[in-house]
Order: C-alpha cells, then structure tokens, then sequence
C-alpha cells in the first residue's frame, strides 16, 4: 500500500520529474531492477503466497517503468487493473490454504480444480489477467506500458516483453501446480478438501468480474477515434503542461501499425508461454522438487540469488557481534565505575548522617574548621 502510494505520490510531484530527466532515468533503470529480481525470483518459490508476492513486487516495478517514462496515466492504470487481479488472486490462494487446511506448499497441492471449482475459476482469470490474456484488464494496462517504452527505445520494450514473459511463466507454473495433475497431500488434507464458503467465493467472483472488464475503462487511444484514454483526461488538472506533453508525446509517438504487430507479438508470447508452461507441468507432470536439489538458476532463484545470507553476514550479523561487544563494554566497564560512583556517594551520605546528631556544639565547631580552612588557603594561595 504504501508503495502504491508512492506511485501516486511521484505523479502528484510530476512538476519535478519532468525538470529532472536524470531523476527519471534512475526511476526507469529502478522499475527495471525491481521487475528483474521480484520476477526472477518468483520463478522458483514453492509457497503460494511467496510467488504472489514477489509478483507483487515486479508489477510495482512495471509501474515505476511507467512513471520513468513519463507515462503517469500508464502507471496509475496499471495500479488500478493490478488491485483488482492481485486481490482476487491473494483472496484465491487464501481460499486454496483455507481447503489445504493451512498449507501454503504448492508441492503439497495439485488437482484442486475438481474439488474447490469457484476458487479455481476466479484464480484461473487472475492468472490470464496478470498474464496478459488478450482484452482483460492486465493485458491492456500493461500493453500501454510495453508501447510506450518502445516509444522511449525499441530495447526497452524487449527488455519489458521478457519480463511479461516471466511473469507468464511463474503464474501458469503456480497455476498448474495447485489446480491441475494429481494430489500430492496427506489423505487427511484431502478429506477435508471442500470449496470456500459464500463470503470467501462471492468477493472472488467480483474481483474476477472486475479482472476482465476493468481495463475498459482506459482503451487506447486509436480506438477511442483519435480520443486520448479516460485516465490521460482525468489526470490532466494534476499535471504541469510539460508533464502532460511528454505523457502525450509517449503514449502517442508509435505508429498504428507498429502497435498492432507490437501487440500481436505479446499475444504471441502469452500464448507460446502457456503452451510451454502446460506441458511441462500438466503433460510431463513435472513437480515442484525441494529447494536443496535445485542448481544453477533454480537455485540462484529459488534462494534469491542468495540476498538473505548477504545481508545476514553483511549487515545482521556485524551489528549483532556490535551489540555484544557493547554489552560486555557496559557489563565490564561502564558498569563497576557506575555502580562505584553510587556505592560512593552512599558511603558519604552514611558518614554524613553521623554528623546531624543535633548537638550545637559539634555544628558550630564544624563551622569553625570550614572557615578556618578556607581562611589558611586563601592566605597560602596569597
């Protein structure tokens, strides 16, 4: 959330941005990075809600490619389209655990279709959503990503295009490991397996509803006649003339004809995606094996090219033996001279008492000596 708050902020800031071309370069080369690993490293995760994740971590990076582009009307569709199939496939894989009796394993899973059909349904749909099956809300949102990048720079748009192409690959392959082949739980799973309740499958079937219609309300421009897409209109009252010139000037600087072949090659790779991603794990009936069998790039994916463990021994672990240092500093150290200082100042208000017995005597002579010493001292020092 607060990341797509921060999308919305940057186009609010668009005045900014579009004074500062080398801001918005670093933001395009941070969508890229952000959409590589987040895409990478789904590829490989056998949790249901990890994939979900880290594909929710690349769609953000496709829409801060957007906003590098200056195409801030592109960004804020995307967020929309991506809330409505991201939340039906989130509230799906709750579903799926909810009939898994709380496994998240996508090992453990397999031939759900049969046995919970609305959640495999409605999941199914996000998936071509976000995969970019042709005319739902995913595809058209992230098509007008795609021409617009080849507007900035044909190498943009094959770098975007083979990220489209994992982000096809990890949700089929998540799709036809949980959904369809064989069950590979424990015969107490599957005899509870049973369908969501009502108030779990209708919020999916509205979602789903909204997955493939939702991109209608931001068709591109040449099918308007010439009209520029609803969101470009509705941002205007928030952009600064320069800013919507270059959004214009974006989603507007590729031929008709360029666009359709442009479109017709991401059909093209959807399309060849699911074929190769099907047969692999419905016809091979490949599964999903344990982490500590993978190599090469299954496991630089599957162990996130080793992050985690750089981070530990780089930043966790020298402030962790940082810590234990100060500890034993303050044990051995900072607390004997403290703990001396108040056994100190104990001892002197103990020896201090003794001399408020309330004898006028012993307070009169003890005057005298004060005074007398100061009197001797300021003489010597004379």
């Amino acid at each position: 959330t607060m990341v797509t708050a921060g999308i919305y902020l940057v186009v609010r800031s668009n005045f900014l941005f579009v004074l500062a071309p080398t801001v918005q370069d670093g933001i395009l080369l941070i969508g890229f990075l952000t959409a590589a690993l987040a895409g990478f490293y789904a590829l490989r995760q056998n949790d249901i809600k990890k994939v979900l994740a880290y594909s929710t971590v690349s769609q953000l990076g496709f829409m801060f490619i957007a906003l590098g582009l200056g195409a801030y009307s592109t960004a804020m569709f995307h967020v929309m389209t991506h809330a409505f199939f991201k939340a039906l496939l989130f509230l799906g894989a709750g579903s799926v655990i909810h009939a898994m009796s709380n496994e998240q394993d996508m090992r453990f899973m397999g031939g759900l279709k049969k046995y919970i059909p609305i959640t495999h349904i409605t999941f199914l749909i996000g998936t071509l959503a976000i995969s970019g099956f042709p005319l739902l809300s995913g595809m058209i949102s992230k098509d007008e990503i795609l021409v617009a990048a080849f507007a900035k720079n044909p190498i943009y748009w094959v770098m975007l295009f083979v990220l489209a192409a994992i982000t096809a690959t990890y949700m089929f392959r998540l799709y036809y490991l949980t959904f369809h082949g064989e069950f590979r739980g424990t015969e107490d799973q599957k005899h509870h397996l049973h369908e969501s309740p009502t108030n779990m499958t209708l919020p999916l079937i509205v979602l789903a509803v909204l997955s493939v219609v939702g991109g209608f309300i931001n068709l591109p421009h040449f099918i308007g006649h010439g009209h520029y897409a609803k969101l470009m209109d509705w941002l205007k009252p928030v952009l600064t003339e320069e800013s919507f010139k270059q959004m214009e000037n974006t989603l507007s600087g590729v031929p008709f004809n360029t666009e359709m072949i442009l479109l017709g090659a991401t059909v093209l790779m959807f399309f060849t995606v699911w074929f190769f991603v099907r047969n692999t794990y419905v016809k091979k009936q490949k599964r999903a094996l344990p982490e500590e069998s993978y190599t090469g790039w299954e496991k630089l994916s599957a162990k996130k090219l080793f992050v985690d463990e750089i981070y530990n021994a780089m930043i966790v672990r020298p402030f962790e033996e940082a810590g234990k240092a100060a500890l034993m500093f303050e044990k051995v150290i900072l607390d004997p001279i403290v703990n001396f200082i108040g056994l100190g100042a104990a001892d002197s208000g103990r020896a201090a008492k003794r001399l408020q017995n309330g004898n006028v005597e012993n307070y009169v002579l003890i005057m005298s000596l004060a005074v007398g010493i100061v009197l001797i001292v300021n003489f010597l020092l004379k």
